[in-house]
């Protein structure tokens, strides 16, 4: 599949050798030369993901991002700046955007973050996760292996679907609380110890992954294929 990848810089050298980096690894590169001009361009194309200056005349990376955001466009975006104040990278995603370098960008940082960024995106778009024999549907609340299809109680889902969209990652049982409860939820985190429970046991046996406990700290899926 080939990707396009939007690369939004006033800096016209910057722009070309960008969009050299990403041609070589076979993605198909638009640039612009401002906020504004990105989206204009946007209007007539479809874009998987925005490569973004953050100091730009006419329309900045933080007002772009801001002006997406504010649409509702999930776009994934990765913010590249050469302000590396804690403030900056912070303003940055206080307004929307997903990942921030600092220039100079190491290239092939830059190339592995894109990756990351569109294999969530795509998790996010296509609404299905797949781990060797197993996929989980979450728009029909299942999770299907080798023919054998069972749908799961909707926050049982939502929280295995959660921790396998983020696989070694850590959640604390407040963040899962919040994420799936609600904050606002009158239910308690035990909720969270309660939910871990039952999804360990109906998945006891599968090889294709593993909810674990960390001590301390919450929980994380970790993939064995």
């Amino acid at each position: 599949m080939m990707f396009h990848i939007l690369v939004v810089d006033d800096d016209k050298s910057t722009r070309l050798l960008l969009k050299a980096v990403l041609e070589s690894e076979n993605y198909t590169v638009y640039t612009a030369e401002n906020g504004e001009a990105a989206l204009t361009l946007m209007d007539e194309t479809h874009i998987d993901l925005v490569v973004l200056d953050v100091m730009m005349p006419q329309m900045d990376g933080y007002a772009f991002t801001k002006t997406l955001r504010d649409s509702n466009n999930n776009l994934p975006i990765l913010m590249v700046s050469a302000k590396q104040l804690p403030e900056d990278k912070k303003r940055g995603f206080l307004v929307g955007t997903d990942d921030y370098m600092t220039k100079p960008i190491d290239e092939e940082e830059m190339l592995l973050r894109i990756k990351a960024l569109l294999r969530r995106a795509r998790i996010v778009s296509e609404r299905k996760i797949t781990v060797g024999d197993v996929v989980l549907d979450y728009d029909a609340l299942t999770v299907t292996r080798r023919g054998e299809t069972q749908e799961l109680p909707q926050k049982e889902f939502m929280l295995l679907y959660k921790l396998l969209s983020y696989p070694g990652k850590i959640f604390t049982r407040i963040q899962l609380m919040d994420e799936i409860w609600g904050a606002d939820s009158e239910t308690g985190w035990e909720t969270v110890t309660v939910h871990i429970g039952r999804l360990r046991k109906r998945f006891e046996n599968w090889e294709e992954f593993e909810i674990v406990s960390v001590r301390g700290l919450g929980y994380k899926v970790v993939k064995k294929v």
